[in-house]
Order: structure tokens, then C-alpha cells, then sequence
């Protein structure tokens, strides 16, 4: 957990050094490494034995929870992208 904390304050003191500089791969950068932690989280979930085999076992509901939350979040991330992604334009 510490290490995901440091993490994070190193990627903001780092932001806040270069703040003054343009990264206009950035944003599509992020994206598509998130879409790649999506695919290997399934990668792993896909793999793991003892998941699949009880993954009839552990309901619709558990599922249905899953993938609401999944989907949650990438249509309120993707909302969250228009809106700095608008915001950001200069007119």
C-alpha cells in the first residue's frame, strides 16, 4: 500500500515539476494503459483455476454487482474525459 501511495506522490511532485510543459500524448497514452490493465486483469481472472471453476457458484447476482461496477466506471471515467477534455480546449 505504501508503495502505491509513494507512487503516486512521485507521479504528482513530477507533475507539478513539468506543469508548465505541454504532454499532448499523454491523454491517449493513459488510455490505452488502461486498456491494457483492464485486458490483463481478465487475463489473470481467466487463468485462475479455482475462479472459473466456481464461478458458477457465485451467482448472478456477484456478476451482475461485477459488471455494474465495471461499466460504472468506464462510462463516468469516459464522462469525466469529455469534460476536462472540453474544458482544456482553448476557444
Amino acid at each position: 500500500m505504501f508503495i502505491v501511495i509513494a507512487c503516486m506522490l512521485a507521479g504528482i511532485a513530477v507533475g507539478y515539476l513539468f506543469r508548465r510543459r505541454e504532454f499532448r500524448f499523454m491523454h491517449r497514452f493513459i488510455v490505452w494503459l488502461i486498456w491494457l490493465l483492464l485486458f490483463l486483469l481478465g487475463l489473470e481472472v481467466g487463468v485462475n483455476d479455482t475462479v472459473i471453476r466456481q464461478f458458477a457458484s457465485i451467482g448472478l447476482e456477484a456478476f451482475l454487482l461485477a459488471l455494474g461496477g465495471t461499466l460504472g466506471s468506464v462510462i463516468f471515467a469516459w464522462i469525466l474525459w469529455l469534460t476536462v477534455r472540453t474544458k482544456s480546449v482553448p476557444k
